[in-house]
């Protein structure tokens, strides 16, 4: 019962109610984004979502999108802009992901949504998160986030699909709020973003 019918409707309720209060905020982080990026503060990029229907995900655009003189794009840490560092480190930058679970697209809380690339390196174990909506945050999130290992993130999606309740549900929502307060797990060391998935990491 919960998770088919309570859970869609706390998502839909709380990402509204969200949305309305933080209306502010978003406002003045989307002009100085726009100012510090030169253009478009929101960043928009195809994810897989439940049973892999792809959907396009929107976050806070961090980074810049400088290139080097044979029109590469520089590293992820030179594009990464104050104002992109700041909205990162407090995870402002999820924000707009509120939009998505108002759209159905995703929860409030579940398995972070990777990249389509990632899709048939997945074992079928790894493939059961996408049984359900992906998340704003997740169990994998509160448990170590980039500072763990792909192989471990994706065995803790699994082990949240197989286990959802609303126990579970608000344990990971104080402990999210905690880590955001902390700062906990943002980046891996020297990096801007985690490394990619290979399949075997």
């Amino acid at each position: 019962m919960y998770r088919k019918f309570f859970k869609p409707l706390i998502d839909f309720l709380i990402a509204l109610l969200g949305l309305v209060i933080l209306s502010p905020l978003l406002i003045l982080v989307s002009l100085l984004l726009s100012l510090a990026n030169k253009g478009n503060p929101f960043f928009f990029q195809k994810r897989p979502g439940k049973d892999e229907r792809i959907f396009q995900i929107v976050k806070f655009r961090t980074m810049t999108n400088e290139k080097d003189k044979n029109g590469n794009l520089l590293p992820d840490e030179d594009r990464l802009t104050g104002i992109g560092k700041m909205v990162r480190k407090t995870s402002i930058d999820e924000i707009p992901q509120l939009i998505n679970v108002l759209k159905g697209d995703m929860s409030l809380i579940g398995p972070r949504p990777l990249l389509p690339q990632y899709l048939h390196l997945y074992n079928e174990r790894q493939k059961k998160r996408h049984d359900v909506r992906p998340g704003i945050t997740g169990w994998a999130q509160v448990n170590g986030r980039n500072a763990i290992s792909w192989k471990q993130k994706l065995e803790y999606d699994a082990w949240y699909v197989e286990n959802v309740s609303a126990g579970l549900d608000l344990k990971i929502l104080i402990k999210t709020i905690k880590k955001v307060i902390l700062s906990e797990d943002i980046n891996t060391a020297n990096m801007a973003t985690t490394e990619p998935f290979n399949g075997n990491n």
